[in-house]
């Protein structure tokens, strides 16, 4: 077998690394395996295994499902794309000689392949499929235990519908436990740092807030040699540029009927505080001649976002139980509260000639935008140092905390199974770091922090310049190097 190197693919190495574990494995055994694979919309799953399939040498077959197209013309479409891969199917001519009339025959001419070796059979977009042929996961699970399963066949499914990819996982559907789930992520910090090797840490995070990791977004940021803020600006004077259609076309896919919903997510990315509570988000969007249905709607939609699309996420102030009314909600993606923030209310200027509006917004909120926006980037690259720092060993979860009328707010407040280990600042300044001010402040709000008495007082910032008094200071070098 081909080497499956990812030196020119920055970042999915692990995936790669995981798929070539499952090929080798059927290869050796020469039994089955089935992958479902699932993420975001613009992540690049399909690209990745494309490029998977084209390290490897092995005959496949890849077809991806047209949105709303008939079971009859997927079937045509998927017959087709078993002879044009660059390693066709074996005896491919006359596999394609006939229009499979079902997936059972499709799947069979699978296991004919199959017979004189390995083969590789992908069905993108599965959830496509499977709504133009509600027969398909039966039938697949059927053809998986008589024939494919005791054959060399490493059969991928790949889908961007989250609730959809995750029903196949619930016990009473067909194809339960018979599959193993791969998650496609955006990169990481350090994948993004892989992409722009020249880049300083803070210019790095910049770059995961700008472009959230998302590899098109990464690649057109490479590709154009400037600082992250340099390349934020400047697709602003495109309507065509990647920075702005990306989130269009992963939104409209997944708002096609769900208007209240989109709403409630854009007032929570246009926030100027980034995490607004239910009130804001229902003052922003409420129809005062219909308060109650609309804070109804608000309250499915909540739902909708967070449970079923992974789009938003609740926040609670540490110990805060689960039950807690004091909450807030921000946007997942750093993309898409990038988005929502500069860019979605400013594509109609952009494109009519007025960058400069866009370009003004952007210049003059950005330092103070960023370094709210940091800080669950920096809560999650902390929680990652704890499972190598001895001064964080015991920590087991990174909160925020604050108290119900805003007056009082801890960035970071880092808990034990029974005490508040820790308690941070964080000071998103370029040149600057924490202050004896901030380190004052931070201690005087220590008291009102549950279980926090002999908490740690720890200093963040792009630089990790602290006072001589700070029990723990951490740089965005730091922080980077957590997720190496």
């Amino acid at each position: 077998m081909n080497d499956i190197s990812a030196r020119s693919f920055y970042g999915r190495g692990r995936v790669l690394a995981a798929l070539r574990e499952h090929l080798d494995a059927v290869s050796l055994s020469g039994r089955g395996r089935m992958i479902a694979l699932r993420g975001r919309r613009q992540v690049g799953k399909s690209t990745v295994v494309e490029w998977f399939i084209g390290a490897t040498g092995v005959p496949s077959v890849f077809t991806t499902a047209v949105y709303g197209a008939s079971a009859s013309q997927q079937l045509a479409d998927a017959t087709s794309a078993m002879g044009e891969s660059r390693v066709p199917l074996p005896n491919a001519s006359l596999l394609t000689q006939t229009k499979a009339v079902s997936w059972r025959d499709w799947l069979g001419r699978i296991a004919l392949a199959a017979q004189s070796g390995p083969v590789i059979a992908v069905l993108d977009e599965f959830p496509w499929f499977a709504t133009a042929d509600p027969t398909l996961e039966g039938e697949l699970q059927v053809q998986w235990d008589r024939v494919l399963e005791k054959l060399p066949v490493l059969l991928i499914l790949i889908g961007s519908d989250v609730t959809m990819m995750d029903r196949l996982t619930v016990h009473d559907r067909p194809l339960f436990g018979r599959f193993t789930p791969m998650t496609i992520p955006t990169l990481d910090p350090a994948e993004v740092a892989e992409a722009i090797p020249d880049a300083t840490p803070t210019d790095v995070f910049d770059a995961y807030l700008i472009t959230g990791g998302f590899p098109r977004l990464v690649s057109d940021l490479a590709r154009s040699g400037t600082t992250p803020v340099a390349y934020a600006r400047a697709s602003m004077g495109d309507p065509f540029s990647p920075l702005i259609t990306t989130a269009r076309l992963m939104l409209d896919a997944e708002f096609a009927d769900g208007p209240i919903a989109y709403q409630a997510l854009s007032a929570i990315g246009a926030d100027d505080a980034g995490h607004p509570g239910f009130t804001e988000i229902l003052s922003t969007i409420s129809n005062p001649a219909d308060r109650n249905r609309t804070e109804t709607a608000i309250t499915r939609a909540l739902k909708t976002l967070s449970a079923d699309k992974a789009l938003i996420e609740q926040e609670r102030p540490a110990w805060a139980p689960e039950s807690s009314k004091l909450r807030r909600y921000r946007v997942t993606d750093p993309y898409l509260r990038f988005w929502f923030r500069y860019l979605e209310r400013q594509i109609d200027r952009i494109s009519r000639g007025r960058p400069d509006l866009a370009i003004a917004a952007f210049d003059r909120d950005w330092s103070s935008w960023r370094g709210r926006s940091v800080e669950p980037v920096v809560r999650q690259s902390l929680l990652r140092l704890a499972r190598t720092d001895e001064r964080l060993a015991d920590i087991e979860h990174i909160a925020p905390w604050w108290v119900r009328d805003n007056s009082v707010e801890v960035d970071i407040v880092a808990t034990t199974r029974s005490a508040t280990a820790m308690v941070g600042t964080i000071k998103w300044r370029p040149e600057r770091g924490v202050t004896d001010h901030d380190l004052a402040r931070l201690r005087a709000d220590r008291s009102r922090v549950p279980h926090a008495q002999s908490a740690l007082l720890a200093a963040i910032s792009p630089t990790g310049k602290a006072p001589q008094d700070a029990d723990l200071a951490f740089s965005a070098a730091d922080l980077l190097a957590a997720w190496l």
